[in-house]
């Protein structure tokens, strides 16, 4: 596994969650653990949960809603490596419609995931060392658009 420049994240095999006919399984991130630390960072904001939805493929990624006194956040957990991202409305796939993570992200830290902050979320991903990725990864990459590397790991390949 290699590390992209700037980003400190490395872009292992299931990055993309894109499986060909095939493929051993990808790993996977645990819903329970997931919802878990979404029940705690809710009680850090003083808020409550919302819906939690468990990753359907062809999507990536878990979600989870916070309501708290400012509104409501969407907190983003890939299903395949303990990455964690927040953005403000939920969408089938992102690229660059991430939020900064909130005061209380630091339950997901506690408990295992790595938040990734927007520096990371946003790194265009000339400025990433995808090497790693397989030529259809690279392929879905060009076809969907995907110009950052949240949109790489935030994504549903339909």
């Amino acid at each position: 596994m290699t590390e992209g420049p700037g980003t400190g994240l490395p872009l292992p095999r299931g990055a993309t969650g894109f499986l060909r006919p095939g493929d051993a399984p990808l790993p996977h991130t645990s819903l329970r653990a997931f919802r878990a630390a979404v029940y705690t960072a809710a009680r850090l904001a003083g808020g409550r949960v919302g819906e939690v939805r468990e990753q359907v493929y062809p999507s990536t990624f878990h979600t989870a809603s916070v309501l708290d006194g400012t509104g409501e956040t969407v907190v983003l957990c890939h299903a395949h490596h303990p990455w964690v991202a927040f953005a403000r409305e939920t969408r089938t796939w992102y690229d660059e419609e991430f939020l900064a993570p909130p005061p209380w992200a630091s339950a997901f830290a506690l408990t295992g995931f790595e938040v990734l902050g927007l520096d990371r979320l946003t790194t265009p991903l000339s400025a990433v060392d995808t090497s790693a990725l397989s030529r259809d990864e690279r392929r879905q990459v060009r076809v969907y658009g995907i110009t950052a590397l949240g949109g790489l790991l935030f994504n549903a390949w339909d």
